[in-house]
């Protein structure tokens, strides 16, 4: 487990947010059949009602540049202005280049070093302790970070156990200097490799190279052990929850807003019950857009900022926790900015 707390004198915290869902809104209904299930037994399971999907010329950087200008906008920044431009996704436009590329010639951040990362759907939460490490030590330094995901390109409709839950979408956030007290309080990352086949997708890498072969056998597709997922989740996220409170001096009881991956409802109310997050908000965006693997984080987030929900100093948790299998969470003391435009200072 890496652990990192802010016990510098710059305060590193969310500046802005942003997102993008595709317009295209699919109902339980449009895929229950073929899944072998009702769209009454999806949403029992699940608790999502409806999630997007991405229009046939939209790429996984289509969403992530969207994203991006929503964040820039509601910094009231520039492109140019980002130093560095982190792209968490599993479902990258190609092998190579890296999907950070298109987005900073998309958007013009010619002077961002740029990267990708696969943490799949714990993405963001690395990507953001990456942008906070790299910016902690540079005064004005600012990253743009984006989580981002298009799985309705590698869904297999007639898997009840993938096609009912994944979705598309893009979240953002641009990360920099914040006043006292607010910003990032800390940051626990973990890794269960010895759990790696419970999330996966088997062929097109080097050691299944796509052919016609894996093509025929759905290789590509993705596949999830949903008993398997769910037993880490209980048995892993609520204690790194209390863990992390823990280290950082705060009573779990004591956050206010609790921003999860948007895995499945049921689950999340498992999570919330372990961890003992009751009193805190927790902002669920899955009944409406589903399971969109890294974008799940900061889309959450970026509704809740939005909305007016999150205010200054209030204790912000973010989790992310998937494929890897892996988990992220950190601590977010939230500042002073106006939803709908303005820098966050969280």
């Amino acid at each position: 487990m890496t652990q990192a707390t802010d016990t510098s004198g710059t305060r590193i915290g969310i500046l802005s947010t942003g997102s993008y869902l595709p317009k295209e809104e699919v109902s339980n209904e449009e895929i229950a059949a073929r899944a072998g299930v009702t769209a009454e037994w999806i949403e029992r399971k699940t608790q999502i009602v409806s999630r997007r999907w991405a229009a046939p010329y939209e790429a996984t950087s289509d969403l992530a540049v969207h994203a991006a200008r929503r964040a820039l906008e509601q910094a009231g920044m520039t492109a140019g202005e980002i130093d560095y431009l982190v792209v968490s996704t599993s479902t990258g436009d190609s092998p190579q280049p890296p999907t950070s590329y298109l987005v900073q010639d998309a958007i013009g951040a010619h002077g961002a070093a740029c990267f990708d990362i696969n943490v799949v759907c714990s993405g963001f939460v690395y990507a953001l302790e990456l942008a906070r490490s790299l910016t902690q030590g540079r005064p004005g330094c600012h990253a743009l970070v984006i989580g981002a995901d298009l799985y309705s390109r590698i869904l297999d409709l007639d898997d009840r156990r993938t096609a009912v839950l994944f979705a598309d979408g893009a979240g953002a956030a641009v990360v920099g200097p914040v006043a006292e007290p607010y910003g990032i309080v800390g940051t626990d990352l973990s890794s269960h490799g010895a759990a790696h086949d419970l999330i996966r997708v088997e062929a097109g890498g080097s050691r299944h190279p796509a052919s016609y072969e894996t093509v025929a056998e759905g290789g590509h597709f993705i596949r999830m052990n949903g008993r398997g997922v769910r037993d880490f989740v209980a048995e892993q996220v609520p204690g790194a929850l209390v863990a992390l409170t823990d280290r950082l001096g705060v009573g779990i009881g004591e956050v206010d807003h609790f921003v999860p991956h948007q895995a499945n409802g049921v689950m999340l109310g498992e999570v919330v019950r372990l961890a003992g997050l009751e009193r805190a908000t927790t902002h669920r965006t899955l009944q409406k857009y589903g399971n969109a693997g890294s974008a799940s984080v900061p889309v959450a987030l970026d509704e809740a900022h939005r909305s007016g929900a999150l205010l200054p100093g209030d204790l912000v948790l973010l989790a992310g926790f998937g494929g890897g299998m892996s988990l992220g969470a950190s601590l977010v003391r939230w500042g002073v900015g106006a939803p709908g435009g303005g820098p966050a200072g969280g």
